[in-house]
């Protein structure tokens, strides 16, 4: 299964906040925010939607296509992603500008205040699908998570014209994006990835209700962070999966996207919806236990023996055969 990834590339500038963003907000006074807050560590990793996603992918074996406007800084970047089974070849590389930067500050209770500058991720737009899969071959599927959001209403755009199944991943680029252009993105997608707060944004953007939201999708998948993810539609199916047991919660960036990265090898794989979902809730499990989006490691036993311990041994014998890392 061919699948390319289209979305951000990034440096994630991660700092740890000791106590509670909410104790520093005064009530009734939310109309004027000026606040500061004394980090006690600063780490910067590799990062970025599409970079993310394309990793854990890789990690599990899968050779993913990543679709993304990169810096004139890439060439240390895309050697780590090469060795870690990511196609890197179809990357824009600017000559002006720098990879995009994610800064993000995360409270105890695990809350983050984050701020995105997009660099050469603004150079996006100018990508074309069509180039791609004369040197690749036709995608079998392609995911479009966070990116400049004329890019991601293109390739949403070209997927429906040429029949090519699309996942659909606004996340972080809602609070942008106008109504018309979520609609626009989502409709027609065989998979739409949120979490419960951006659907409740989607639904307030769109005008669209819950269940219009869903009839214009194949299939929904949304994430319910420590109560794991639902998979549904509005033929009527429906999943719901746990989370398995962190060892650590070190820090929360990146566990979107890495469950992503799980649930899609999955459909690669051809199981069925809960598998993809636990995959997926295992991969964001092994990221927040970890600093950083792209830190985490394991061997296939490892991994196969946390599987089983989570979801049982007949889910276990399920993917066992596909992990071959």
């Amino acid at each position: 299964m061919k699948i390319g990834v289209a979305g951000s590339v990034g440096l994630d500038h991660l700092m740890t906040f000791s106590g509670k963003f909410t104790d520093s907000f005064v009530a009734g006074s939310l109309e004027k925010v000026s606040l500061s807050f004394l980090v006690d560590s600063l780490d910067v990793r590799r990062g970025g939607c599409a970079a993310n996603i394309c990793y854990g992918m890789g990690v599990l074996g899968l050779n993913p296509v990543l679709i993304a406007a990169v810096g004139k800084d890439w060439a240390d970047y895309e050697a780590w992603l090469s060795r870690h089974g990511v196609d890197t070849s179809h990357a824009l590389v600017s000559t002006s500008l720098y990879t995009a930067h994610f800064m993000v500050t995360t409270d105890d209770d695990l809350n983050q205040i984050a701020s995105f500058f997009p660099g050469a991720m603004s150079e996006a737009r100018n990508i074309e699908l069509g180039p791609i899969m004369e040197k690749t071959g036709r995608f079998d599927m392609v995911v479009i998570s966070p990116d400049d959001p004329q890019a991601m209403l293109h390739h949403s755009d070209v997927c429906r014209k040429e029949g090519i199944p699309f996942a659909a991943d606004p996340s972080q680029q809602m609070a942008r994006m106008s109504g018309e252009e979520i609609k626009l993105l989502i409709d027609g997608a065989s998979y739409l990835f949120l979490n419960e707060y951006e659907l409740a944004l989607a639904m307030q953007k769109t005008g669209w209700s819950d269940r219009e939201i869903l009839e214009h999708v194949k299939i929904r998948v949304v994430t319910l962070g420590s109560k794991g993810a639902k998979v549904e539609s509005a033929a009527g199916e429906f999943v719901q999966v746990g989370v398995p047991k962190e060892k650590s919660k070190t820090d929360p960036t990146g566990v979107g996207d890495s469950f992503r990265s799980g649930f899609i090898a999955g459909l690669a794989w051809g199981l069925s919806h809960e598998r993809c979902a636990q995959l997926g809730s295992l991969i964001a499990t092994y990221v927040i236990e970890t600093m950083g989006t792209q830190e985490y490691r394991f061997s296939s036993d490892e991994f196969l023996a946390r599987f089983e311990a989570a979801y049982g041994a007949e889910a276990a014998s399920q993917i066992a055969p596909h992990l071959s890392f």
